[in-house]
């Protein structure tokens, strides 16, 4: 069945991916119009999670950062299926970093780098810097349960040879990498909840205590490793700018839970500026205090 429905999508993908950016986000809008107002994909969750976030804001803008927040989540997953096919210069036409100079200096250091991003603007997109830089980038991903269509989000995040490896499988890469002296950008996202049994720290996320991932910090201590924190900036429909924020260059000389805590308020700054980019459809604040 895994392969059926595989075979039945993969052509309407690929032709999804060949069109130019003025049809795409026509299918895009589309999408948006059926799954916001007909499906109404996890509209509970999304609207419990900007009144939780921003509760300053009234009613009125609150459902407007709602309505926005489909749109362009809508927006990246097409956006997305058109990395199968787009060439380089476009996408660094379209995804620009203005500072790589910064990451191009720490590996001149000779220390591994932790590159934290969040679910945020274009994260799918972060694998441009790959071209950027001399050193392997690993991007970290959850395996998807339909074989077929992990093998395809796989063969999309390892353009510009970016190596993708499992959850389960990252700390035994990165110890062997660190014990080969082999030098490596690792990427991940780290926003999200952690599971129930795995909540070892408490931080003030936009005003609510909830459990926040350690993994990236625990890493880089141990691995002695430079944070960063990927900062993604959506400046218009299709185009975004990532900059590169120093988080930690000595991650072991820092107190426990100082990089994590430096991380979540960069995530905070960015949805401040504009929350309509944010990943509101996952329970972030499921647990709380």
């Amino acid at each position: 069945m895994q392969l059926l429905v595989f075979i039945l999508a993969y052509p309407f993908l690929w032709f999804i991916s060949i069109l130019p950016f003025p049809m795409l986000y026509g299918i895009s809008n589309g999408v948006y119009f059926l799954m916001y107002y007909v499906i109404g994909y996890r509209k509970k969750v999304v609207r419990a999670n900007i009144a939780l976030a921003l509760p300053h804001l009234n009613q009125q803008e609150r459902l407007l950062i709602e309505k926005k927040s489909y749109h362009h989540l809508c927006d990246m997953f097409l956006e997305m299926t058109k990395t199968l096919t787009i060439s380089s210069e476009e996408m660094n036409r379209r995804f620009v970093i203005t500072n790589v100079e910064l990451i191009q200096e720490y590996e001149k250091k000779g220390k591994s780098i932790m590159l934290i991003a969040s679910h945020y603007a274009s994260w799918e997109w972060l694998i441009t810097l790959n071209q950027k830089i001399s050193i392997q980038g690993v991007g970290v991903y959850k395996k998807l349960g339909n074989i077929y269509f992990d093998k395809l989000v796989r063969d999309i995040r390892s353009k510009y040879n970016t190596q993708l490896v499992q959850t389960n499988k990252t700390i035994p890469l990165i110890s062997e990498n660190y014990t080969n002296n082999i030098q490596c950008v690792y990427a991940l996202a780290s926003d999200q909840s952690p599971k129930a049994d795995r909540i070892f720290h408490w931080e003030s996320f936009m005003g609510v205590e909830v459990p926040v991932h350690t993994g990236p910090e625990m890493l880089s201590k141990k691995y002695d490793m430079t944070v960063v924190f990927a900062k993604v900036k959506k400046i218009k429909r299709g185009y975004y700018e990532l900059t590169i924020i120093p988080i930690a260059e000595n991650a072991k000389e820092l107190p426990d839970f100082e990089i994590t805590h430096r991380y979540i308020k960069e995530v905070e700054k960015q949805i401040i500026e504009a929350p309509e980019y944010y990943f509101w459809t996952h329970k972030r604040w499921k647990h709380r205090r």
